[in-house]
């Protein structure tokens, strides 16, 4: 099969960008053709005053990108079209040039931006459904939702807006993933048609079995309010000392992170590592704490910390109690509840042989759902509805 992988990288590389990379390289690796194709949001920096006023058109919908793009599909006649991310450069006017063309498209929903303007479905401290099935979603332009800002939030509610009434999000698009059943029930309660929208998780590559060392707990991920940093602190601070813990990330809350670390010993925050390091401190960890507040959209860290052996404490909320399973291949507790997440950091740390039980159902899950082999059939039966739905 010869497949057209597009996406709008981001200026800061993240999830969406390392994903839309391992899935184009093991479908080259399962013997289909693959083509890229990506526009970066780099462009962005430097424009003008008309530059940005043209950008906030395009973004809602873009007939320079449509043009540009069918060239695209003539010169290399895909037989899918992939999007992962089309905001804001792209437009939704690409799924236009795909139907031009006879195209099917598939396109990966990272997160709830179809839905909510910071695409998060997180405002003020906690989780904000407001704008969801709302056309116009107004409250999100209220909230200036999107980078603080009314103007800005208005540009990406008119966008919304305007696809939603020319049918382009229903009709010009063949499949849609969505990463979780969570996710798939808020795009489905958001108007995307229910017999369109595909459960795929992302996946991670298998590090091999191994038997934790059990050293520590380990929080890995930004220091932000919303990954539940703030909590976090708050529960070992209750624990006084007993369980040591691991932080490897930055952000804003790095120096509260730090002034912890100043009053507990058992408190070591490293800062941001790379990929390979956090591989080395999965191997040594007794379970990954993920204590976030809002919805995510796919964490990898708890699969990866999953395919390591080592069970997950994690918020019972969102994607990630799609993720985690209690009892099994973690504990998940009450999100913003520090009392809660210190008891059951507490269990995983002193209940040995139960840790261990839970990290062998853990790995076992990784091993049913989220390696790479698995996810490429997935893909492939996606790809051969949406080319049957557009027949």
């Amino acid at each position: 099969m010869r497949i057209l992988i597009a996406h709008n990288l981001y200026q800061v590389p993240g999830g969406e960008d390392v994903v839309a990379d391992m899935e184009a390289t093991a479908l080259r690796d399962a013997g289909h053709v693959v083509e890229r194709y990506t526009v970066d949001n780099d462009e962005i920096e430097g424009l003008g005053g008309a530059g940005k006023a043209r950008l906030a058109i395009e973004t809602i919908w873009s007939e320079r990108r449509r043009r540009e793009f069918r060239k695209v599909l003539r010169d290399l006649r895909p037989h899918v079209t992939h999007f992962h991310n089309t905001f804001p450069l792209l437009s939704p006017s690409v799924y236009a040039a795909c139907r031009d063309e006879r195209v099917p498209v598939v396109q990966t929903l990272h997160n709830y931006r179809l839905l909510c303007l910071n695409s998060s479905f997180y405002r003020d401290g906690g989780v904000c459904e407001d704008c969801l099935g709302k056309t116009p979603p107004l409250p999100g332009v209220v909230h200036a939702c999107y980078r603080g800002s009314r103007v800005q939030s208005a540009v990406v509610a008119g966008m919304l807006t305007f696809n939603r009434l020319n049918g382009a999000y229903r009709n010009l698009v063949q499949a849609y993933i969505a990463l979780t059943p969570f996710m798939r029930d808020k795009l489905i309660r958001g108007g995307l048609p229910p017999e369109r929208v595909f459960v795929k998780p992302n996946f991670v590559l298998d590090p091999g079995e191994g038997q934790p060392a059990g050293e520590f707990a380990l929080f890995v991920g930004r220091l932000f309010e919303n990954k539940g940093v703030g909590t976090l602190l708050e529960a070992w601070g209750r624990l006084g000392g007993r369980v040591p813990l691991v932080l490897a990330g930055s952000g804003p809350l790095e120096p509260e992170a730090r002034a912890a670390a100043a009053r507990d010993a058992n408190i070591s925050v490293l800062g941001q590592v790379s990929r390979e390091e956090v591989q080395g401190l999965l191997r040594r960890a007794a379970f990954l704490v993920f204590p976030s507040r809002w919805y995510e959209g796919f964490p990898l860290t708890p699969v990866e910390a999953m395919a390591a052996g080592l069970p997950v404490v994690a918020s019972r909320l969102g994607a990630v109690s799609s993720i985690v399973q209690d009892g099994t291949s973690g504990w998940l507790v009450e999100p913003g509840n520090a009392t809660e997440l210190a008891n059951a950091c507490r269990a995983a740390w002193d209940e040995r042989g139960e840790r261990e039980r839970r990290g062998r159902e853990a790995r076992a899950a990784f091993l049913a759902n989220y390696t790479r082999d698995a996810n490429i059939e997935q893909l492939m039966r996606i790809y051969s509805q949406a080319s049957s739905t557009l027949m």
